[in-house]
């Protein structure tokens, strides 16, 4: 059952239709146990959308940006903060109760969540859904691949698994679908995040008819029960050779992890102890890390606001655009399944950074651009709808003539542009309904999140590339490094301290990123994440090792060594190793 990495090759894939055909059972399991990473992956997503509609509907969202992205009362945040509890406590109950129970209950908690999303009449029971639905997704992140590992035919694991990501980026493309369906129907919001809970309920009762992971049970003595699950996965010739390998994999763990004493604080001391798990820690939460820091859940958690950033001031229109990026996106994590057995995961990633490197500092540009050739705005304009209507920080500027659209938007959340035609001079009014609706009754453009510009739809296309360049090589490859950095008994501890950081990373970056743009604007703030892209890059090429084509052990003997990179981003002992596989 263990002792190197099954990866999906060519052959994989073709063994793994092949197999599925031959044994229905086996894609059951597997789908039944992905739709946790479909659930991940529209969690993800659904929360764009539907943040433009809950803006309107409860004002103080849209006026304080601390509501959305504060550590103590947000909306978006607050999900990846329960998924670093869930993350936490998962581990912990998929060993005591099993990998089944453990999904079944994250399915409970999203579903309550999203029911509780769906009936919201303030902000905080938004916020209350959102922490139930981060516990079950931080669940279901690390317990549906656990599954699909281990009830899976060996020489098949890596492509069932390996669709892991495919669901998520699936589930991300299924939630603007919904998102883009529910834009005209009575409630929005509440559809679109309510209508989670179906997957959630569909997994629930999936799973009451599939067994338990056979490894968990054997650990747990029940070799027949275990028997019987390898009997409906193996053809009847591979059964034996199956169980005395669980046998002789589940005896080795059990030693080694009574070799560490069964606290977590002496787990922790004899890991950062030993040479190899510490160097292996060094690279799986270097890639974790710079997997968040490259900025890529603020483009999926606010999608639809950073295109309304760029000018498209349409609701429609912004999900519609966001569309395009979450279809590329899982696009990206198909070509990676091709990709990362042959180019390597190091230089794979690190072609990926360079991308995602220009490509923001392109966007910083184009949002500069953008602010600078803003549409100016005038008195004429402004006092056209009247003086109660015009903002009060335009009426209380020193220099009012040097305004222009992106001057009256930062100056107050109270503050909005009408634009009067597409790049013409417009007004600066005051943020309320009946103003609002003044604007749109002589056929202009309400703006409050960003300015008309001949640059929007160019910003748009380097955001769709931005996907391209991250989705294959940062999207994927983290997850797949983790599962190889480690010795087979510190694989658990190692990269479910990794799947923490993680999380961690990804609630700093998405709870910053609307105080960023207030901040220091859209330009700035993707250049900042230019800045930190800059340096992981330089942290992956000195601390993470090539581990294509390399067995669990000699991943070991290369980090007792210590790893030491070359110019050409490969050493010698990794070029030795792909040679001889």
């Amino acid at each position: 059952m263990e002792g190197g990495v099954v990866k999906p090759d060519k052959t994989a894939f073709t063994d793994c239709w092949r197999i599925s055909w031959q044994k229905p059972y086996i894609m059951r399991l597997a789908f039944s146990a992905g739709l946790g990473g479909l659930l991940f992956g529209y969690d993800t997503g659904v929360i764009s959308g539907a943040l433009l509609y809950i803006r309107d509907e409860f004002k103080t969202v849209d006026k304080h940006t601390w509501l959305q992205a504060s550590a103590s009362l947000h909306i978006v945040s607050m999900a990846v903060a329960g998924a670093i509890v869930g993350a936490g406590f998962g581990g912990v109950l998929n060993d005591k109760y099993g990998r089944k129970k453990s999904i079944m209950l994250a399915d409970v908690l999203f579903f309550i969540g999203a029911i509780v999303m769906a009936a919201s009449v303030a902000p905080w029971m938004i916020i209350l859904g959102r922490i139930f639905v981060g516990l079950g997704v931080g669940m279901a992140s690390m317990t549906s691949p656990l599954y699909i590992s281990e009830a899976s035919p060996a020489r098949i694991r890596g492509a069932l698994v390996s669709t892991n990501g495919l669901l998520i980026t699936g589930g991300q493309f299924l939630s603007y679908l919904i998102n883009l369906a529910f834009t005209h129907a009575k409630g929005t919001w509440r559809w679109m995040l309510g209508i989670a809970g179906l997957p959630a309920l569909l997994q629930f009762f999936l799973m009451l008819s599939l067994p338990e992971s056979p490894r968990w049970l054997y650990r747990q003595g029940n070799v027949k029960e275990a028997r019987v699950i390898l009997e409906k996965i193996y053809p009847a010739d591979e059964v034996e050779d199956e169980m005395k390998a669980l046998e002789t994999s589940v005896e080795a763990e059990k030693a080694d992890e009574s070799s560490m004493g069964d606290t977590l604080v002496s787990k922790m001391k004899h890991i950062w102890g030993h040479d190899v798990v510490r160097r292996g820690l060094y690279a799986g939460v270097t890639v974790q890390v710079a997997q968040q820091f490259v900025g890529i859940n603020t483009v999926m958690y606010y999608s639809p606001t950073i295109v309304q950033f760029a000018g498209f001031a349409s609701k429609q229109t912004a999900m519609a655009l966001s569309l395009i990026t979450s279809g590329l996106n899982a696009v990206g994590s198909i070509g990676s399944m091709f990709t990362v057995d042959r180019y390597g995961r190091r230089r794979l990633m690190i072609i990926s950074m360079f991308g995602i490197i220009s490509c923001l500092i392109v966007l910083a540009a184009l949002f500069y651009q953008a602010s600078e050739h803003a549409p100016p705005v005038t008195s004429l304009e402004s006092f056209h709808f009247g003086a109660n209507a015009t903002c009060y920080k335009y009426v209380q500027a020193s220099q009012p003539s040097d305004w222009n659209c992106m001057s009256c938007l930062r100056s107050s959340s109270d503050c909005a542009f009408c634009a009067n035609g597409k790049y013409r001079a417009g007004a600066c009014l005051a943020v309320t309904d009946t103003v609002k609706d003044m604007c749109g009754a002589e056929h202009r453009t309400w703006y409050t999140k960003g300015c008309p510009s001949k640059f929007g739809i160019y910003t748009v296309l380097l955001l769709g590339l931005y996907i391209i360049c991250y989705s294959p090589g940062m999207g994927t490859v983290p997850w797949i490094v983790n599962s190889e950095i480690y010795p087979l008994k510190y694989r658990g501890i190692g990269g479910g301290i990794a799947a923490v950081s993680n999380w961690v990373s990804n609630l700093i970056v998405s709870e910053t990123f609307l105080t960023l743009t207030e901040t220091l604007g859209p330009a700035g703030t993707f250049l900042l994440f230019a800045g930190f892209s800059a340096i992981g890059l330089i942290a992956i090429y000195f601390l993470v090792p090539e581990t294509k084509g390399l067995q669990f052990e000699e991943v070991e003997k290369m980090l007792q060594k210590g790893f030491r990179p070359k110019p050409c981003c490969s050493s010698k002992d990794e070029d030795d190793a792909v040679e001889r596989n």
